[in-house]
């Protein structure tokens, strides 16, 4: 297996790290005045995207992790397992739901979605940065004292809860950033 130097820890290598995958968010090599120098690292892991901050000798070195990523499409769920097919080799996938966590929020049949594989296991399914959703449900407006900033709740056709400006109404839908599931625009 691959394995990389101190000097090639490099944003976006992926490595294994406490025998699970992770991929490099950030990488400072340190030469302090006086001591050995050494590399601090943050780390995401594919998993759960915890994220944890590690420092490394100069000398350590990282084992590469075989992890690759596949476009997929959602096809539906039982309510156990999630069901994707292969955008190119059209290979279904089968996924738990505790894999899918809370992406299944952002998730429609047929979205296309990203699903990234650790040694031939599914590890992490990922929808698409920016999802359009229809609003179902919507809470009661209350006027703050701030107009400006006056939001209210929404209920989107998978199940979310996003906060939203007071203008949108049910049957509408909007665009919401799957990273940090705010609203972004309306759609048509």
């Amino acid at each position: 297996m691959k394995v990389y130097h101190s000097n090639n820890f490099k944003i976006g290598r992926k490595i294994v790290f406490d025998n699970e995958p992770y991929i490099i968010d950030s990488s400072e090599f340190v030469k302090p005045g006086k001591g050995q120098a050494f590399v601090r690292l943050k780390l995401r892991k594919f998993s759960t995207q915890q994220l944890i901050e590690k420092t490394f000798k100069s000398t350590d070195v990282l084992e590469q992790a075989n992890v690759t990523e596949h476009t997929a499409f959602y096809l539906y769920n039982d309510g156990n397992f999630w069901f994707f097919i292969k955008n190119h080799t059209f290979e279904e996938l089968l996924v738990e739901k505790k894999i899918i966590g809370s992406n299944k929020k952002w998730l429609l049949e047929q979205d296309q979605c990203s699903i990234i594989l650790w040694n031939d296991q599914v590890i992490s399914v990922e929808p698409n940065t920016f999802v359009k959703l229809e609003v179902i449900n919507t809470t009661k407006f209350h006027k703050n004292n701030n107009v400006n900033n006056s939001t209210k709740l929404v209920e989107l056709s998978t199940g979310a809860i996003v906060k939203v400006p007071i203008f949108i109404q049910i049957g509408e839908f909007i665009k919401i950033d799957t990273r940090s599931g705010e609203y972004v625009s309306r759609t048509k």
